[in-house]
């Protein structure tokens, strides 16, 4: 019994010992002044989303946390306040598998928020199924819920200019095989979940590429942004013989949430980024993205064909 309890204890101490040795440490960086800018972070009360707001409410940025849970946004709206002193944040339903519900955040935010500045379009989904909207969930949250926000928040966002997008990417883009007849629709196959997933991230990183293309001159500029792995909740839906090997692979390799909303924070607040709108950020900084995420034709087909699913503009000729 005593070499058994050794070994475990031998054990468990060579695993943390790994698990600090392969992950370095955070490099400090100058906290930037955010007074008088308004930032809105969907999926803001968990995750790197909440880690993202609390950065950005340290700053004395007025942060709106964009979020399903009435009752887990106020209360990480109210836990963001305590730690920062900051009392300009804010919880508002959003629930981005609802196109209405999109429809209502954008129309109660304007109607009370004056400003825009920051669009960090964080949340997202791993799990399948479908939206009361006849979509596939990943797709529309992760990609098409997001995408509807932007654009009726883009007015606001161009007359506070200099101001920002930023849209929480992975690199699980580099799966991705979209097909503009198809947006929308489940793939099929035995993995047709993770496909679906990494679909939607691969539309993430299009969306960003076409979006700064549309926006030159605008002084509107955007970025898709990977964050590296991070242990969150966004696997939570996975088998529980999966979940069974993620956990102790996450709490070894993965990253804490503060550290991955560091690139996320970094493409949302570093100076002399703007020319480098559309392109696809690492925590090590721009990366070129797998081809697909490359593919200025794909991006124009996914960008007309979600104006259509969603009933918006016109496609370009």
């Amino acid at each position: 019994m005593g070499w058994a309890l050794l070994g475990v204890g031998l054990l468990l101490a060579l695993y943390t010992l790994l698990r600090h040795g392969l992950r370095s440490a955070p490099r400090p960086r100058a906290r930037p002044e955010l007074r008088g800018r308004t930032a809105i972070v969907t999926g803001g009360s968990s995750g790197i989303g909440a880690a993202t707001a609390l950065e950005l409410a340290r700053c004395g940025a007025r942060v709106i946390l964009a979020t399903r849970s009435a009752r887990r946004g106020e209360a990480a709206a109210s836990r963001i306040r305590r730690e920062t002193g900051n009392n300009e944040v804010l919880f508002m339903h959003l629930d981005l598998a609802s196109l209405r519900s999109v429809r209502a955040f954008a129309s109660t935010f304007l109607r009370q928020e004056p400003q825009l500045h920051l669009l960090i379009n964080n949340a997202g989904v791993s799990a399948g199924g479908t939206t009361e909207d006849g979509f596939s969930l990943p797709f529309q949250v992760n990609h098409l819920g997001h995408f509807l926000l932007t654009q009726l928040l883009l007015e606001r966002l161009r007359s506070c200019a200099p101001s920002r997008v930023v849209i929480v990417a992975s690199s699980a883009h580099c799966a991705g095989r979209l097909r503009p007849e198809c947006l929308g629709r489940p793939p099929s196959g035995l993995f047709s979940t993770f496909q679906d997933y990494c679909d939607s991230k691969l539309a993430n990183v299009l969306h960003a590429r076409e979006l700064a293309t549309r926006e030159q001159g605008t002084q509107v500029t955007c970025y898709a942004v990977h964050p590296g792995f991070v242990s969150t909740s966004l696997f939570r839906h996975a088998p529980l013989w999966l979940r069974a090997l993620l956990v102790p692979l996450a709490w070894l390799l993965f990253l804490e949430a503060a550290e991955g909303a560091q690139a996320v924070l970094a493409c949302a607040t570093r100076d002399g980024l703007e020319p480098l709108s559309g392109r696809y950020f690492t925590r090590g900084g721009p990366r070129a993205p797998w081809p697909a995420g490359r593919d200025d034709r794909l991006a124009r087909q996914l960008w007309e064909g979600s104006e259509r699913l969603l009933g918006l503009g016109t496609p370009r000729g």
